[in-house]
């Protein structure tokens, strides 16, 4: 196979959606243990042309599980006894050239919180819009466009004083924080069926609101994918496994728990693209197997995300 052909091959997936899932800031909400491992993960979903996309995303958490450090601890230590998060995002991302792309993401989130800080279980509901996030996208270091890096903002559009919920557990931190990023991927094999990929991302809170400021967080990706055959308009199967990674620093501030927050978590992550001409469908599971929190938190068993886009 010539590098012409390889690099053809390469390219035609990610033009196929148009699409980096670390590039999508979805929903980054304070959550009792972080929703920002939603940040990174999907090999195939690189940029790779020029023109446009259109997105529609959910993400699924619930945590139930009370964690300090890296153990199990009795329920009555939180006060918080579940938290249920449901993400609704609507996006699109446009690429003017080969080089230069432009992203914007806003969530819908809708959140259960129960608790009994001893006077009674209590469940608070609450659906509101979550921060919008604008990101820029720089590909041109080489011409298979298999590097790139990612910068922009996340701005303070959420609702951060809903009165039945803590700081932490708003859909909006109340902050701008700068966002910064990187991939990179290539073939595994000379036929470059099998792919490998990496992403990186850190965020950071610019900024204090009303007593809050959410920790620095750095989230990450590894991982294969295997998609043989490239032909354009027959209907494709792609499956993926990645690790993910997330570190999360201690939130601070007057209306912070700095002592309940920050943790350090790793991920399994199987999945999968299905692709039709300008459509595709992604879906994964992610699977923790190493999770390290400040004192008491909710951690989630498994987590769920659904990407359905289409490109133009």
């Amino acid at each position: 196979m010539t590098i012409h052909h390889t690099l053809r091959r390469l390219m035609f997936a990610p033009c196929a959606l148009s699409l980096v899932l670390f590039l999508i800031p979805h929903p980054a909400m304070a959550c009792a243990c972080g929703c920002g491992v939603f940040d990174v993960g999907g090999a195939a979903l690189f940029p790779g042309c020029q023109g446009g996309m259109g997105f529609f995303e959910f993400d699924h958490m619930d945590q139930t599980q009370n964690l300090s450090g890296t153990s199990r601890a009795p329920a009555a230590d939180n006060d918080d006894k579940e938290i249920l998060s449901d993400f609704y995002s609507l996006g699109g991302q446009y690429m003017f050239n080969r080089s230069w792309g432009v992203m914007a993401q806003l969530p819908l989130v809708h959140r259960d919180v129960t608790s009994d800080p001893g006077t009674g279980v209590q469940t608070f509901h609450h659906t509101a819009p979550g921060d919008l996030m604008i990101t820029g996208l720089y590909t041109g270091f080489s011409k298979d466009l298999s590097t790139g890096v990612t910068f922009g903002l996340k701005l303070p559009t959420g609702d951060f004083s809903y009165s039945g919920f803590d700081r932490d557990t708003e859909t909006g931190t109340g902050t701008t924080d700068a966002i910064l990023g990187a991939y990179h991927l290539g073939p595994l094999t000379k036929d470059a069926d099998w792919t490998y990929f990496g992403q990186v991302k850190w965020q950071h809170a610019l900024d204090y609101r009303d007593g809050y400021r959410p920790g620095d967080e750095a989230d990450g990706a590894v991982g294969i994918y295997y998609e043989p055959g490239q032909t354009g308009d027959k209907l494709r199967l792609v499956p993926l496994l990645q690790f993910l990674g997330s570190h999360r620093n201690r939130d601070s501030g007057s209306q912070a728990d700095p002592a309940n927050s920050g943790y350090t978590r790793l991920l399994v992550a199987p999945g999968f693209e299905v692709k039709a001409k300008a459509w595709s469908l992604y879906s994964d599971v992610e699977f923790p197997v190493y999770q390290r929190v400040n004192g008491d938190q909710l951690v989630a068993p498994v987590l769920f995300k659904v990407i359905l886009s289409r490109s133009f």
